[in-house]
């Protein structure tokens, strides 16, 4: 296995992409989803991101090598799914190890699944059904210093959030708000303690300018698209996020866990490739940023590679911008 490296792939013998990095048992566990080679349709429904199982990969630490645990969780174990298992995350509690997991029905509609395991390695072994009131994808799962757990959720045209104003799914729904009115804001829902269902309804999260007001749909530097994440620094919470169509990761904060966030500004600058997600942890003393890219493909969309930065923060608690491709 690789050697990991700042701004290289983390492993090259397959394609990986949407890293859910977490410390778990003093070592770095990195939850990707996995990227299949494949020549399928290219398009905004996003039928090019075709994936069927996930891999667990861990280290020690980076100066270790990175280890493939194999086959954590495939599609046919999972009685609810149809196809496309996108971006999961895990989290730790009750002695156990979740996996949060996107995957479309057999509607085709997206909703969040949960897997548990003894082990923050796998095997993952799925439950029946999905989360009750689930929908769309990228699934992040925050457990609070008071153990309440909170995940948050959404994304944009593939991802169908757009379907969901509502409050049910509509098929035929593809426009989101006008230009000039507030952006969908991702979602995020209280989960139960045992972590396999919401304790109410999810919510939508307001995102504001320093001014308290909303960002606007035709923002698209700043807005929200799809792939939520949130850690804790110095008492404020932070959500992370992709912009989508600008290619950016941006952030705001919080002295809530369920907002509203004030914007503050951009982690990480376009990459190669169209898609950017990402997650934020600490190990030990330092702090870092899991990402991908398409270096590895030479920018084919959907065989991307993951990749980590060290992430800094300034005296006043901003993040610095990362370049990723500047020594």
């Amino acid at each position: 296995m690789n050697d990991p490296k700042p701004n290289q792939p983390l492993v090259t013998h397959m394609y990986t992409a949407d890293p859910s990095a977490h410390v778990f048992e003093g070592e770095i566990y990195v939850y990707p989803s996995h990227d299949l080679d494949h020549n399928g349709p290219d398009n905004d429904n996003g039928d090019q991101y075709a994936m069927e199982d996930y891999h667990v990969l861990s280290m020690r630490n980076f100066d270790s090598p990175v280890v493939d645990h194999g086959e954590a969780l495939h599609l046919r174990d999972i009685p609810w799914a149809s196809a496309q298992l996108w971006a999961p995350d895990a989290a730790y509690k009750n002695n156990l190890y979740y996996l949060f997991f996107p995957a479309r029905d057999h509607d085709g509609i997206f909703r969040i699944g949960v897997a548990t395991s003894p082990s923050p390695a796998g095997p993952f072994k799925p439950e029946i059904d999905y989360i009750k009131g689930s929908y769309s994808i990228d699934p992040a799962v925050f457990v609070d210093e008071d153990e309440q757990a909170y995940m948050y959720f959404g994304g944009l045209w593939g991802g169908q959030l757009e379907k969901w104003q509502t409050g049910t799914f509509e098929a035929s729904q593809t426009e989101g708000p006008p230009a000039d009115k507030p952006a969908l804001g991702p979602r995020v829902a209280l989960l139960s303690d045992d972590m396999l269902l919401f304790k109410e309804e999810p919510q939508e999260i307001s995102i504001i300018d320093e001014e308290g007001n909303p960002i606007l749909a035709g923002d698209e530097n700043r807005r929200y698209f799809e792939g939520p994440w949130v850690h804790k620094y110095n008492d404020y919470y932070y959500l992370s996020y992709s912009t989508g169509t600008t290619h950016k990761l941006v952030y705001g904060i919080s002295r809530s866990p369920q907002g509203p966030y004030t914007f503050q500004g951009t982690i990480l600058t376009p990459v190669i490739g169209w898609t950017t997600h990402h997650s934020i942890v600490q190990f030990e003393d330092k702090w870092y940023l899991f990402y991908h890219d398409c270096s590895l493909s030479d920018g084919v969309n959907h065989k991307r590679c993951v990749k980590y930065t060290e992430l800094k923060y300034n005296a006043d608690g901003t993040i610095q911008t990362i370049q990723p491709y500047q020594e």
